[in-house]
């Protein structure tokens, strides 16, 4: 409400210290109002739900938690827990993916840009192996299809959000055959 009085006022012409209009005070006018125009604009972006929970990435940020399995080379498989954490910021999502079991530990980082027609770019890196790569895909309204390549990797990862609950699988082509993933808020 203190911002629509601030805009009005500005508007008017008669804020706190402004004058009747006249040609040489239009450019403080016209200053002000636009500075009330941005604040307004600030004021209701930044701190609005719906904002934040718009865009391609919709329902996925925040701290996530579960269990699934990893899949090894040689066919074994072993029971892993995992954290994930995604910050969302309009057509941008940051992530952070770590799961362990007793002998097993990945740390996936990513950054990704959903791009014009459900198109998902981005770059990721596993620490635990000092490995990086390019993220491609497609997706949107929680359900993503995305490949991450890079020196000696190739991975096909689907993810899916619904609710409160969200799936990854992935499947790769190296020591690490693949990852089934639940996990919750």
């Amino acid at each position: 409400m203190a911002l629509q009085r601030v805009f009005r006022a500005a508007a008017d012409g008669k804020h706190r210290g402004n004058k009747v209009c006249t040609k040489s005070n239009t450019g403080t006018v016209s200053r002000r109002l636009l500075m009330a125009a941005a604040v307004l604009f600030c004021a209701c972006g930044s701190g609005s739900p719906l904002h934040a929970q718009s865009g391609p990435f919709a329902g996925m940020a925040g701290r996530w938690s579960g269990s699934g399995t990893v899949t090894l080379d040689d066919g074994s498989t072993e029971r892993i827990r995992c954290r994930a954490t995604y910050e969302i910021a309009g057509p941008q999502m940051n992530l952070t993916l770590t799961c362990a079991s007793e002998a097993y530990k990945f740390n996936l980082d990513g950054r990704v840009v959903a791009e014009a027609g459900g198109a998902i770019a981005g770059t990721w890196s596993e620490s635990s192996r000092n490995v990086s790569g390019n993220l491609q895909g497609h997706g949107g309204n929680g359900n993503f299809r995305v490949v991450a390549s890079g020196a000696g990797f190739n991975a096909n990862i689907s993810l899916s959000t619904r609710g409160n609950r969200q799936s990854i699988v992935m499947k790769a082509d190296n020591t690490f055959r693949g990852a089934s993933i639940a996990l919750s808020r």
